[in-house]
This record gives C-alpha cells, structure tokens and sequence, in this order.
C-alpha cells in the first residue's frame, strides 16, 4: 500500500472510530482533528492543541489510542488534574470501547490490581494527576516501565504546565522531565481550551522544537455575554433572585469564596429556588451527588466556587458570575462551562457577570498567597538539611512560618527545581545548589496584575465581549479580523439584560445579608509538632473556649465591606484607629440581642494597632451587658509583632504565648464567672485559644469569645 493509500485508510478508519464514540453514523473529523491524529499516529511526532472547550480534543486522543493500540502500541498515559475530569473521560472512553482505569488518592486498594493489569496489556488508557508523578513508589517502580510501554503520552489541560498559565500546578512542571526521558518514537499530545500566545509557546517550548502547535477559533457560538453592573451586593443578590428563573435550563452561579456559595444558596432558597451550595470543602460524595443532580436538572443551580470548573461536563444553560474572576483567561474557562451539547435552546446558554467592588479585595487576598519569601525558603531548606533525614510535611510545619497548604506547595516547586526531592516518608534535601529566581516571580506577578486590569477593563467595554475575550486569549481568527462581532452578547445587541430589581427582593436581600452574627467554632485540638519548638502542649485542648459570635467575615457579601474597611492598612502599611463605626456597634448590638450570651464579665485582647478600637468595644459592650470589664490579654513582649507565625499553627501559638498573657484587675475577677472574651478580629483563632486556656487556669467557668469580624 502506498504512504498516500495508507494515510488515507488510517483517516478512513479513525472516522469509523469517531463515529462509534460520538454515536452519530454521519460524523467527520475536523481537519484540525485529523492534522493532530495523523501526526500522533503516523509521524509519531508530539503535538499541541488549542481548541475552545467541546470542540472534540478528548475525541482525538481517545481515536489515536484505538488506532495505535490495533498497531500493537503500549496503553495511552494522560496526565490529568482533576478526578472530575478522570471521571467524564473514563466514562467517555467505555463508550468508545476503551478500558480506561485510573490511580488516585481515591482507590489506593485498587492500586496492585490495576498495575498487574496494565502489565498485562488488559489496559487501554490510564489517568494520573500530577501529583502522583512524584508518590515515590509510582515515580520510581511504576513510571519508569509506564514511559517505556506507553503508546501515548497525553497531558491534558496543559496551559497548567506554564508559569504563565491561570490554573499553574507545580506538579505540572515535573512533565518537562517526564519528556525528556521518554524514549524516542513516543508521540505526545498536550490540549488545552485556555492558553493565550504566551502560554502557548511556553508549553510548546516545553514539548520541544518539532512540535505541532494547532490554535482553532476560540469562539464559543452557542453563548450569550453579558455583565449587569448594580451598586450593592442587595442590589445583585435580589437581581439574582428575581431573574434566576429566567436562566434557561439549569446552570451554575459561580461566586469567589466559600462563605458566599453558602449565603447565597441561603437566600436564593428562601426565594422559592432549588439551589444548593458546592465548594472545594463539600464532602466528596456530597459533591458526586451535585454534580449528577446538576446533569439531570434537579435543580436550578450549583451556587459553587471555581472547584466546579474543569472537568465538570453536562448540557448547561447558563453561568452566572456573582463576582469577577481575576483574570479574562479564568473567566474564559469557567463561562465554558455552559452552552455545551445539544439539549440547548435556539438562543444558547446565558453568560452573565454580576461585578463588586470587592472582588479586588478577594483577589489581593488570593495573590497574598504566592510563593514565599526568599528568606522563608531558605528557612526551609535549612530545617531539611540539618535534620539529615526526610521530615513529613507536618514535621517540617511547625519549624516555618508556613501554612501547610503554602509549605507543601512550596516544597514540590522545590522538588521541581532539584533542591529536595519527595521519598516515602516525606522530604529530604539533596544538597543541590537552589538560587531564588525573583525575575521569575516578578514576572508572572506583573503578569497578575496585567490579567486584573484586563477584567477590570472587560467590565466597562462597549466592544463586543466575544472578541474581547478571544483577544485577551489571542485568538488568531479575531487577531487576523479585529472588525469580527459575535452578534449575541449584550454589546452586540444579542442579550437584553435588564437591571431593574424589585424594592422588595432588594429589602428581603438586605435583611438577610445585614443579619449580623457569624458562628466562631472553638478549637478543639493543639496542632502538632510543639514539642519540637519547646512548647508542652498536645492532643486535645482541655477546657476548650464556647462557641462565640463575629458580627461578619471580612468576606460577606453585607457587613463584609465595613469590616474590611475597618481593618483596611493605609498606603504605608499602618492601621487607622478609632472608635467602633456606628454601623457596625448597631450590628453589634442586633447581633447580641438575638445571641442573648450569658456572660458576667468581659477580658479584652490588648491591641497595638488598634488601641481605641479595642477600648471602645470592649467598654460599650460592658454598658450594653451591664457586666465589668475584668482585665486584658496584654502585650508583654511588643518585640514579637502581632502578625508572628500567623499563616503556621505551631509557629502561632509559639508566637502568641511569647507576645502575650492574662492580666487581671484582681486575682478572683473570674473565678467561676463566665468571661466574654473580645477582640476586634479573629484570623488564626489561637490567640482566643491561648486566652481562653489562661481564663481557664484563672478559675473562669466558661470562656465566649466574640470579635468584630472573621477574616477570609
């Protein structure tokens, strides 16, 4: 057969495949497809696609399987970042005929089972997060015979390889060396629906010289841009309420924080909507069950932070925006989300975007978590070299100040970089010189600030939204015609939204959001590694504190805004005092006339930077409580700063029991008296802990904290 003829019978029979996975008996490859097929299946060469979100990439690695698997090629490898998303591509993959497994954190039992199987050639495709390229017993007893076989390397989702990319994984850059030691003659597949140019060529760089880079029209035809712009978060909850029935189908009201999907799931179902709330701290069964009564139109909506976002495929009808993603690139994904399969109406799926003036107070917080200072690091590296042997992420904890999730993610860019390297039983550091690369950084920070100022500027355009986006994502089709218009966005004519809300879904809104009073459950436990800092505490925490109240969390959608206002550093880092605002002393006091707290008297936490504030609220509740002020958690030690250990639980309470201790106007002020314990805001909790354990050991028969405001 001629290299002509067997091109085109290997066309031939991966349309038969195509059509057996799509259940269609008429469907054709797109040329792009094909392109991207012929050069994984018969150049063996690697390739990257980007194509905009249903456009069929899932469709051209699960049809270059089949065909290098009838050619007697090894199993497919796709590295993937989600268990949602492993979840639809296994499903996807049966439909096709393919035996598709997986090994993840979920199914550890199942592990031995899969691995003798893929050995014995009874696997077709198999999927694994990044992270578990570095467990050390996959790293070294499984991948390397898995780079060896394999017949296809597919990384999916790949703008997460990228510094540059909106959804960075650290584990995503460990791929690069994962490349580079597979032999040759392995073709390689990388997509993504979310990659502007510059990721693009970082990937492709990433991949190799010889790659083949396929961009297709971002355009997404079947949605319908818009953005409502109302002034308070009332005003756009009750816009929420009053036009979420509208919304064709069912579909998705994606907020920024946790506390909010759970507050606006609140309202909307005291509205009459059949809504329920889904974050990344949703139980993962409870999740499975939202996810599927999503796809079946139980309810109307998954009020849901970005944890519902890749992965998640289902025939949506809208997307509701309760505040701006940080970037155009984030926004582009998470909109993709709707207008997908065929159970849509002649119009398409609705994109709406409710903007805040507080979504750049939520994104300052997000940015403040990226990777630590230089001098933390190197903090780190010490701890692992002195120690001469691996230490457990939760040994490593209390030694920096650190968050565990910021210290795990630190330490796998690290692995990544060669400075310590993941073994089983935790990290070890092997010696190898490591340079903080503070160029690297300050770029992909200017690059942050760069995609923030494009959202912002996505708020305000009088453009069509379409082109924008596709702009921001450079979109070859719209950078070769800038006169393109989608036709379908409100810019365009093509969605009519209107701002007007009824006065009594904005009065019902207010209330509910203006109900002050927010939960503040006590810890129960001391966090591990103490003794390893010289502190003898462990295990459970005796006399725990009673559960108290805050008026709000900085983050809420109602008095969040005072509160962050309040607690807002001026240019040069100092905060303002002053008495408690008169808005927020009228929550206090609603908030304790519904609490109703039986306490007897009151202890302050003493506060340097903001001495008036304190002062002011400890004395209008002793008024309002008719109880004394008893004494203060005082600062003894100013040379430990008030914000010491405060992303790292041991770290913390080292710094808080050295800053600060229990002084009373007398030796028996509360002896068994109940104490209302009050700061101006709660951000570790271990202060209030320590406090209360000193009320405690002074005779106090119950401690209630209560604050200002929550922070995150």
């Amino acid at each position: 057969m001629t290299s002509d003829a067997a091109t085109t019978a290997t066309r031939d029979r991966a349309e038969e495949h195509l059509r057996a996975l799509v259940g269609n008996p008429d469907a054709r490859l797109y040329d792009d497809q094909w392109a991207a097929i012929s050069a994984l299946v018969v150049d063996r060469q690697r390739a990257l696609v980007v194509q905009r979100t249903g456009w069929g990439k899932s469709a051209v690695y699960f049809i270059a399987t089949l065909l290098l698997r009838e050619q007697g090629s090894g199993p497919t490898v796709i590295i993937s970042p989600l268990l949602a998303l492993m979840r639809n591509q296994i499903a996807a993959a049966e439909r096709a005929g393919i035996r598709a497994v997986t090994v993840n954190s979920t199914n550890v039992d199942q592990w031995d089972q899969l691995h003798a199987e893929i050995r014995d050639g009874q696997v077709d495709v198999l999927l694994v997060s990044p992270e578990r390229l570095n467990n050390p017993g996959f790293r070294d007893e499984v991948l390397p015979r898995l780079a060896a076989t394999c017949g296809l390397l597919v990384v999916d989702e790949a703008h997460c390889i990228s510094d540059w990319g909106h959804d960075f994984r650290p584990d995503y850059r460990r791929i690069r060396t994962l490349l580079q030691d597979l032999p040759a003659g392995i073709p390689v597949l990388a997509t993504t629906a979310t990659a502007n140019q510059r990721v693009t060529d970082d990937v492709a760089e990433q991949l190799g010289a010889d790659t083949l880079v396929l961009r297709g029209s971002l355009d997404r035809a079947s949605l319908r841009l818009g953005v409502v712009r109302l002034t308070t978060a009332e005003q756009r909850l009750a816009w929420l309420a009053d036009h979420l029935a509208e919304q064709p189908g069912s579909g998705i009201v994606y907020c920024l924080t946790v506390a909010a999907t759970q507050e606006v799931a609140d309202y909307l179902r005291s509205r009459g909507h059949q809504v329920a709330a889904y974050s990344g701290q949703t139980e993962q069964t409870e999740r499975l069950a939202l996810e599927q009564a999503l796809v079946d139109g139980e309810v109307k909506a998954l009020v849901a932070t970005s944890a519902l976002g890749m992965g998640f495929d289902a025939s949506l009808g809208f997307v509701v925006n309760l505040g701006a993603p940080n970037s155009p690139v984030a926004y582009y994904q998470q909109v993709g989300r709707a207008g997908r399969g065929a159970n849509l109406p002649p119009e398409g799926a609705s994109v709406v975007l409710l903007p805040a003036l507080e979504d750049r107070d939520i994104w300052a917080y997000f940015a403040s978590l990226a990777f630590p200072r230089e001098e933390l690091v190197r903090e780190t590296l010490a701890v692992l070299a002195e120690e001469g042997r691996a230490l457990s992420t939760a040994a490593i904890e209390p030694r920096v100040d650190l968050s565990r999730n910021r210290l795990e993610t630190m330490l796998k860019v690290l692995d990544v970089d060669g400075a310590v390297r993941r073994v089983r039983g935790g990290w070890e550091a092997t010696g190898r010189p490591w340079d903080y690369d503070a160029e690297r950084y300050a770029r992909v920070s200017a690059a942050r600030d760069a995609e923030q100022r494009a959202m912002l500027d996505y708020l305000t355009t009088d453009e069509c939204r379409m082109l924008y986006l596709r702009r921001q994502l450079d979109d070859p089709e719209v950078l070769a015609d800038p006169g393109w218009r989608c036709g379908r966005c409100d810019n365009c004519g093509g969605l009519d939204l209107s701002t007007e809300v009824s006065a009594a879904a904005v009065e019902e809104a207010a209330d509910r959001i203006s109900r002050p009073g927010v939960p503040i459950e006590p810890r129960k436990l001391w966090p591990t590694g103490l003794a390893a800092i010289g502190i003898g505490l462990s295990g459970k925490i005796k006399q725990p504190a009673e559960e108290g109240r805050a008026i709000a969390r900085l983050t809420d959608l109602g008095h969040g805004a005072a509160l962050r206002g309040l607690f807002a550093l001026d240019p040069d880092g100092r905060a303002t005092d002053g008495p408690v605002p008169d808005p927020l002393a009228r929550a206090m006091v609603a908030m304790l006339q519904d609490w109703q707290p039986q306490v007897h008297a009151i202890v302050v936490v003493e506060s340097e930077r903001r001495p008036q504030l304190t002062t002011d609220l400890a004395s209008g509740l002793s008024r309002f409580l008719g109880v004394p002020v008893a004494g203060r958690w005082a600062v003894v030690d100013p040379g430990v700063g008030p914000d010491r250990g405060a992303t790292n639980s041991a770290q913390r309470v080292a710094a808080v029991s050295r800053r600060s201790a229990l002084r009373l106007d007398a030796p028996d002020a509360v002896r068994d008296a109940r104490v209302l314990l009050v700061d101006d805001r709660l951000v570790t909790g271990w202060t209030l802990t320590l406090a209360a354990a000193a009320l405690h050991d002074a005779g106090a028969a119950g401690v209630v904290p209560l604050v200002l405001g929550v922070a995150g």
